[in-house]
């Protein structure tokens, strides 16, 4: 490669670059952007986890955050990400963490938007289709181990795409890829799954050089995702965790999508387009398409793989008829100067180091971010540490998953709580008594004995906080437009 060449490929920006750049600024490298990457709780918990292991040199075997499940052996699975965020956040604080996670979510969508211009769709319909799939997978951008799957599922999916047209070793990169993001994000698990639909896809269609090669990859990199902490045990765990009927019905993200948001309703056009025009695409797409598509309207959490596949699938379909009126078209008719246009525009797509520098500046530049306090209790625990993390003996908080996972942010190791966002730690029978608590359903009373709580941080509007304010033995301390601290009165059962 001249000289010439190594300076266009890596020195000049291209559109991929500009699109990762605007993506990183509109959507993450503001504070809104920043605050909604941090609108999750468990972003809390993955940080002193990630402090933890610095600390001790391994990731922890035991529950390290609650009284219930104190000393309970315990899966850190997505350990490595902890890391990731404990070290970004002692470097940059909770603005570095949720920065990170913009960058790694817009580097998704650039290579997603760098795949479909490859496909020959042109620039408009790609950039249409990529911030279709943007919109649709916002409901799941946060700062969380995920979005390492996002990135990595994107690039899995590119590499094979390529492959399939045209034999290359890099698609054994896979395999060391899978064995990294094996200790990120239990995702893993949906590219093997993706990888045995595609043996069994070429098995259909008799390509036998592609059934060897593709179980190949597969066995190697079944074999890569073992090398964890965990060993095989990890894929035991999350197959238990995936099976879970309790976590399946009753944890938010496991639920089916709610058409009302703009980005849901995004996500149903793009549905509604990728089934329409999948016929047209190659088999394997096609049935990505249909096997995503059913998982995300089981459960909103699946929305953004469906994207990934979904986008290419719409872009070259939607191109296929472009190109047609276009050349149906004379040759100064919007339509076909548009097409060919776009067509010229989007030749060569590739990512050049201004990527780094766009996402170094975005690191540096990032404003100071915190969790929203329109979601979490920061002024109520601010103002009455002293009740909750006291000099002495700890007390017992009831608060909802969400804050608990605030708590072992802002309080651990002084305090430890009673249920946090690690559903898979406490099971069904701690997972009803939490709900019943919460809800203030039968038996409310007998578990707050149960459990020995002397304060409840609620929020103001659940029905526990009603309930409690008229319940003998219990008085209301502090309250704001978030939340209600309530304290067992002195004298009351402990």
């Amino acid at each position: 490669m001249c000289t010439n060449e190594v300076f266009k490929r890596f020195l000049v920006p291209s559109l991929p670059d500009v699109f990762f750049a605007v993506v990183l600024a509109a959507a993450f490298a503001h504070s809104a952007g920043l605050q909604g990457m941090l609108a999750d709780g468990d972003t809390g918990w993955h940080i002193r986890t990630g402090e933890l292991i610095l600390a001790t040199g391994h990731p922890p075997q035991v529950d390290p955050f609650s009284f219930t499940r104190a000393g309970a052996p315990w899966f850190a699975w997505e350990w490595l990400s902890d890391v990731v965020f404990a070290r970004m956040y002692g470097w940059r604080g909770l603005a570095g963490v949720a920065i990170l996670g913009g960058v790694v979510l817009a580097l998704s969508a650039a290579i997603l938007f760098a795949r479909i211009l490859r496909g020959g769709s042109g620039l408009w319909i790609g950039l249409a289709a990529t911030l279709a799939a943007v919109s649709a997978s916002s409901v799941h951008y946060l700062a969380r181990p995920h979005v390492f799957s996002i990135l990595f599922y994107t690039v899995a999916l590119g590499l094979v795409e390529a492959d399939r047209r045209c034999a290359s070793p890099r698609v054994w990169l896979l395999v060391p890829l899978t064995a990294l993001w094996a200790n990120l994000h239990a995702g893993f698990v949906a590219w093997l799954a993706t990888l045995v639909l595609l043996v069994a896809v070429c098995a259909s269609e008799h390509a036998w050089s592609g059934v060897r090669r593709y179980s190949l990859l597969l066995g190697l990199s079944a074999a890569a995702s073992v090398v964890n902490p965990y060993g095989w045990r990890l894929h035991q765990h999350v197959a238990q965790y995936l099976n879970s009927r309790w976590i399946l019905e009753h944890v938010q993200e496991f639920q089916s999508p709610n058409i009302r948001s703009e980005g849901m309703v995004v996500f149903a056009v793009l549905l509604l387009a990728a089934v329409a025009l999948a016929p047209r695409a190659p088999r394997f797409e096609a049935v990505l398409v249909l096997v995503w598509g059913f998982a995300a309207l089981r459960s909103a959490r699946h929305v953004p793989f469906f994207a990934i596949v979904a986008a290419p699938v719409a872009a070259a379909g939607c191109a296929v008829v472009w190109e047609r009126i276009a050349g149906r078209a004379r040759p100064r008719d919007a339509a076909r100067v548009s097409w060919e246009l776009g067509r010229d525009l989007a030749s060569a797509p590739r990512l050049s180091l201004w990527l780094a520098v766009s996402a170094a500046v975005a690191v540096l530049a990032a404003p100071a971010a915190g969790f929203p306090d329109s979601q979490f209790p920061v002024e109520a625990v601010e103002r009455n540490r002293a009740q909750l993390a006291p000099a002495g003996a700890m007390p017992r908080i009831l608060t909802s998953d969400q804050w608990a996972d605030y708590l072992i942010f802002r309080l651990y190791p002084r305090q430890r709580v009673f249920f946090d966002g690690r559903s898979d730690l406490f099971g069904p029978a701690l997972g009803n008594d939490y709900r019943a608590l919460m809800s203030g359903e039968k038996p409310w009373r007998e578990l707050l004995e149960r459990y020995g709580f002397s304060l409840a941080l609620l929020p103001n509007d659940w029905p526990l906080s009603t309930a409690l304010g008229r319940e003998p033995g219990w008085r209301r301390i502090y309250e704001d437009r978030v939340a209600v601290l309530y304290a067992r009165a002195a004298g009351g059962t402990p």
